[in-house]
């Protein structure tokens, strides 16, 4: 009798482990179909975390899983994703990301470098494993310069305190954001003592913001660039957001001050009103007389006014003599007499060429255009789908999916080549830009989320995004024009934890509360 007991327990173990396994499988079919071709083009030189073996296991339980009609977009999806994979390392002082995949001279404490460390927490925050992220900000507030010969947490600029309250809009981890507010606090003061003019404006060298060799830039004067001092108005402003959350409001006052400050001195010192744009100033007090793609920096963090005088630097995006290319985007105007000239042998030219960091940073502030000001000039849904679509097809070599650090614009050749160091290079954001602009989920403080779509009206007539790990539920959002795609009737759907939530017959933007 205790054997049958015995036999009976194991078989509905078993029974119902094989239910899970085959419902988990009928959502993570296509993750399972990208996974067995990544890794059967891989040599997979490096492993860290999670190697390539244990990579399918672990997307399928951290990424939302996407299924679209776009093949270029949704393959380039999952290949970023199994591609940020790579770069989760295990650290005696927690979890971190890292840039590149082999060790490069320039790096910290177990090749952690700093420069992409905003595009890493944008795109590490739709993880549902929170302690990734957590722990990699505890490393760069905490340990990344102890015991360390030089700095290396401000060894480039940073939208770290952004990126912070951006990860907890979508996590609601308050704890750890109540933390960590006073080490962000003494971070916002250091750099205000190492960068900070006595106009109120930051200045920093172009190698400083990862961007050597560009076109306005200088590895030795103190430049007044759109990059910093975007940074630290989105810095300030997510400090003043912080601030409100864990109820200090006398630290809220001060950085709303600092925020609205350093806006007035960015409108009124970087706008070149002639040439419609945002553009470093030099040393000589001049601005510079080239557009680059730092000018549309300021609408990462919805710094410029909602104004047509504004929004008509966004013109230059449609132009082929401003940065339209057959590629991307590029990383200065292809009309200036020096595009592409500074060729050094350092092999990082940023008077260009196509950076990934750029393109994710440029596509950012498109979506923030669009979803939350009302004067959009010329821009539209269809030239942000265009670029990202775009942006997609980019990552490729020898007709493989890749990613590297800089491309020709005008062939899509990668200028580093077989490079090995650039293999996966971890600089950019690409998936949050499919989550949070293009599909439009937008996170929000309270209980619930914004719905602001940038899919073109009529491009796509289905669509799902699953496994989306939001205030400790479980979303799911489904669209199915027809109702003969997922045959779940007619129209848009939102589910949390498998309870529909949310119904619409179009997709229109929406206030979603998590019921």
């Amino acid at each position: 009798m205790k054997k049958t007991k015995i036999f009976i327990v194991m078989a509905l173990f078993l029974l119902t482990g094989t239910v899970a396994y085959a419902q988990q499988g009928a959502g993570t079919a296509k993750l399972k179909k990208y996974v067995t071709y990544f890794n059967s083009i891989d040599t997979e030189a490096v492993k860290n975390h999670v190697p390539n073996a244990q990579s399918f296991d672990w997307l399928a339980q951290n990424v939302p899983l996407l299924d679209c009609p776009d093949e270029v977009l949704e393959q380039n999806y999952y290949y970023r994703w199994w591609s940020f994979r790579k770069h989760l390392k295990k650290t005696p002082e927690g979890f971190i990301f890292t840039e590149f995949i082999e060790p490069v001279k320039h790096a910290g404490k177990f090749n952690s470098i700093s420069c992409a460390l905003g595009h890493h927490i944008y795109e590490g925050r739709w993880l549902k494993n929170k302690d990734y992220l957590n722990e990699y900000i505890d490393f760069w507030l905490y340990h990344a310069d102890v015991g360390q010969s030089k700095q290396r947490f401000h060894q480039f600029s940073s939208w770290l305190d952004d990126a912070v309250y951006q990860n907890y809009l979508v996590t609601g981890d308050k704890t750890h954001l109540e933390r960590t507010l006073p080490a962000l606090d003494a971070d916002y003061s250091k750099w205000e003592k190492e960068r900070q003019l006595n106009s109120g404006l930051f200045w920093q060298f172009d190698v400083k913001d990862g961007m050597e060799e560009s076109a306005s830039g200088s590895r030795k004067e103190q430049n007044r660039r759109p990059t910093i001092n975007s940074y630290m108005y989105g810095n300030a402003k997510a400090l003043a957001d912080i601030a409100g959350v864990v109820g200090n409001a006398e630290m809220q006052q001060k950085y709303q001050g600092k925020a609205a400050v350093l806006k007035k001195l960015v409108l009124d010192s970087l706008w070149d009103s002639q040439q419609s744009f945002f553009k470093t100033r030099l040393v000589d007090g001049k601005l510079a007389g080239v557009r680059e793609a730092i000018g549309f920096v300021p609408w990462n963090f919805n710094l410029p006014a909602d104004q047509p005088a504004y929004a008509k630097a966004w013109d230059q995006l449609l132009d082929t003599a401003g940065f339209n290319a057959k590629w991307g985007l590029t990383t200065a105007e292809r009309r200036d007499p020096t595009f592409r000239t500074r060729g050094s042998g350092h092999g990082c030219e940023w008077d260009g060429a196509l950076w990934p960091f750029a393109s994710s940073q440029t596509l950012k502030g498109l979506a923030n255009l669009l979803t939350n000001y009302k004067n959009h000039g010329k821009m539209t849904p269809n030239v942000f789908y265009q670029e990202l679509h775009k942006y997609a097809a980019s990552h490729q070599k020898n007709g493989k999916p890749y990613l590297g650090e800089y491309q020709d614009e005008s062939n899509g050749e990668w200028l580093k080549g077989d490079n090995s160091r650039s293999s996966f290079y971890n600089h950019s954001t690409f998936c949050d830009l499919v989550i949070n602009d293009l599909i439009g989920i937008k996170p929000r403080a309270d209980h619930a989320f914004g719905f602001y779509p940038l899919i073109p009206e009529g491009k796509w007539d289905w669509f799902k995004l699953d496994n989306i790990s939001y205030h400790g539920k479980t979303l799911s959002l489904l669209w199915d024009k027809t109702g003969k795609k997922y045959n779940k009737g007619k129209g848009f759907r939102v589910y949390a934890d498998g309870k529909e939530i949310y119904q619409s017959a179009a997709l229109k933007p929406a206030i979603i509360k998590l019921k």
